[in-house]
């Protein structure tokens, strides 16, 4: 049981390491993608590599990171910690933050974007606070 334990934690950090450094790209891409005009070649460039990335890389991660994670947690019990609740509540908000990200490369694929680069900038910080606070959790387990 420990050896399956380990590959499937070593799985989640892989998993993990993959969905972030998506979270961490493409709202750099968003910033650059707000300055191109509409219909550009430039506009249509970031739209192929933004819908690559989110469905090639950031999605299938997650999903995994998810998985493995709630797999950890059953094999662990650690439904009660409440270090893992508040874990969980702060992956919640990093869901939420991947449900934005998707929303607005929808936006950008529709020549719709309704937000400027200063905006993309800003919500590019907030996977990175989040996680902060997930990996604090998940190796200190203050409480």
């Amino acid at each position: 049981m420990t050896d399956l334990y380990s590959w499937i934690k070593a799985l989640h950090v892989i998993a993990v390491i993959a969905w972030m450094a998506g979270m961490l790209y493409l709202p750099r891409l968003y910033v650059y993608h707000s300055k191109a005009a509409p219909g550009s070649a430039m506009s249509e460039t970031f739209k192929v590599m933004e819908r690559r990335l989110l469905r090639a890389i950031i999605n299938p991660a997650m999903l995994s990171a998810w998985a493995l994670g709630l797999t950890m947690a059953w094999l662990g019990d650690l439904w009660a910690e409440g270090w893992f609740q508040a874990k969980l509540l702060l992956l919640l908000g990093m869901q939420l933050t991947h449900a934005g990200y998707a929303r607005w490369r929808r936006h950008f694929a529709e020549d719709a974007n309704r937000h400027t680069g200063k905006f993309y900038r800003v919500m590019n910080e907030v996977p990175t606070l989040l996680m902060i606070g997930i990996v604090i959790l998940a190796i200190v387990k203050p409480f």
